[in-house]
């Protein structure tokens, strides 16, 4: 029985370590946010700054590589910090509700 009773006492805290930092407000990898802007770092910069950090860490670094507007062809990479991509998503999810809402509100505003 007691055999039994261990792995699953290690297991549970493993999972709750987690969580103690979260009830904390600290990070399990205490790290500055990067000093350059992440879209001018260079892949080898982002590399050695991501190093240790877990990829769900908020200062943790990731690129996207998205189209440039008007063509289609050249892409262009942009990165962020996970905290900051939370940010952009947040905003450009936003953006489409209000312009859902304003296009729909004018478009049943008009008798015919």
């Amino acid at each position: 029985m007691m055999t039994r009773i261990l792995p699953m006492l290690a297991a549970a805290a493993l999972l709750a370590a987690p969580a103690a930092f979260a009830a904390e407000g600290a990070t399990p990898v205490d790290r500055a946010p990067p000093t350059k802007t992440p879209s001018a770092m260079t892949p080898t910069e982002i590399k050695a700054y991501n190093a240790g950090l877990p990829e769900t860490h908020p200062y943790f670094i990731k690129c996207r590589k998205t189209l440039e507007l008007g063509s289609l062809v050249k892409k262009v990479r942009v990165c962020h910090t996970n905290e900051k991509w939370k940010e952009v998503i947040a905003n450009s999810s936003q953006n489409a509700r209000d312009a859902t809402e304003a296009f729909t509100s004018k478009g049943g505003s008009s008798s015919n």
